[in-house]
């Protein structure tokens, strides 16, 4: 595996390629935005690490303009911030994962393993060039292409892992999952203390796709979520 990482904090990337000689990972190392931006299109790369705050030019313009050109190489964000827009900020900009700061560098390499198994597995299904769709009631989604239609009408807004979050959730209609079960089958994980990465995507995709009445994705207090395609009259 050949990573990029754009992290200016000199000593967390020491760190950090010690894990990756370890793992017999190919790592480069870049402290500067401008220079990071640079370097991704000079090079090929399975996997990026980008921090959030950089020199020249921050982490989440550069997933942005990565985006712009490739839709589909795993990207982690490193942030030292932590509220929800932050999460929700990074994540639209493309990120599939986030990794807040201060971590454990075996949690970081469970991430990369996971995020890179993932995609793996979707290059694969792209490969075969058919596509398979799961139907409900009101949905339409195909792992291969990853086309979600809600009543008909095509969403093309989804991230990545939205996506992914969505499509387990259909593949298990009503089962109710906790945060560290969703953590562990969508995001490939054990659980590490940071569950409102789920917390984040379950709101986003709400507002995405669900209405007031018809949420789709139900909270049931005290254990976790589901996916219900009922009409409530009315869900905190």
């Amino acid at each position: 595996m050949k990573i990029l990482m754009i992290e200016d904090n000199e000593s967390v990337c020491s760190m950090v390629e010690m894990f990756f000689i370890k793992e017999g990972i190919q790592g480069e190392f870049v402290h500067d935005g401008k220079d990071g931006l640079q370097r991704y299109k000079d090079g090929e790369w399975d996997l990026l690490i980008i921090d959030w705050m950089l020199p020249s030019m921050d982490g989440v313009t550069i997933c942005r303009r990565i985006r712009e050109d490739n839709k589909s190489i795993p990207i982690i964000m490193l942030t030292a911030k932590d509220t929800e827009s932050d999460q929700v900020l990074g994540l639209e900009m493309g990120a599939d994962d986030y990794v807040t700061k201060p971590f454990s560098p075996l949690a970081l390499m469970a991430r990369i393993k996971a995020v890179a198994r993932r995609s793996l597995q979707s290059g694969k299904e792209e490969e075969t060039n058919v596509s398979h769709y799961l139907e409900t009631q009101c949905f339409k989604i195909s792992k291969e292409t990853r086309e979600v239609f809600l009543k008909n009408e095509p969403i093309s807004n989804l991230t990545p892992k939205e996506f992914d979050l969505l499509y387990y959730f259909i593949e298990h209609p009503r089962q109710v999952f906790s945060r560290e079960q969703l953590l562990e089958r969508v995001w490939g994980y054990q659980f590490y203390g940071d569950e409102r990465t789920v917390d984040v995507h379950i709101k986003r995709l709400r507002s995405k796709i669900g209405t007031p009445n018809q949420p789709f994705l139900h909270t049931v207090w005290g254990v976790g979520y589901k996916f219900d395609e009922s009409v409530v009259e009315d869900e905190a």
